[in-house]
């Protein structure tokens, strides 16, 4: 079984995740992104704040998640945009290695 990750971003818009999950699937950094709507409720700047952000759940090979989370801080409007990695223990032997196909 290969090795993948699942990593995770938010973003502010609906256009915004899209142009960002195109960006990432073209440069072969992840097989596929969802894009799901969610409300964030977190401080920032000392005030609790709630807003709509577009989470981006991105499934990638281990070995491009420094590219990917590299290419994400790049292309990403916030200044410190969420960025989590975790590891795929197990799954689909087939979807894995297309995940895999899909980003060497």
């Amino acid at each position: 079984m290969n090795v993948a990750s699942v990593v995770t971003t938010t973003v502010d818009s609906a256009d915004g995740a899209e142009s960002l999950a195109r960006g990432i699937v073209e440069a072969r950094l992840g097989a596929c992104v969802q894009i799901v709507p969610i409300r964030s409720v977190y401080r920032w700047d000392g005030e609790v704040r709630v807003d709509d952000e577009w989470q981006c759940v991105v499934k990638t090979s281990a070995t491009r998640v420094d590219e990917l989370v590299a290419h994400i801080k790049a292309h990403h409007s916030y200044d410190v945009p969420e960025v989590v990695v975790t590891p795929v223990v197990g799954g689909n032997e087939a979807y894995l290695d297309w995940v895999s196909e899909e980003t060497s």
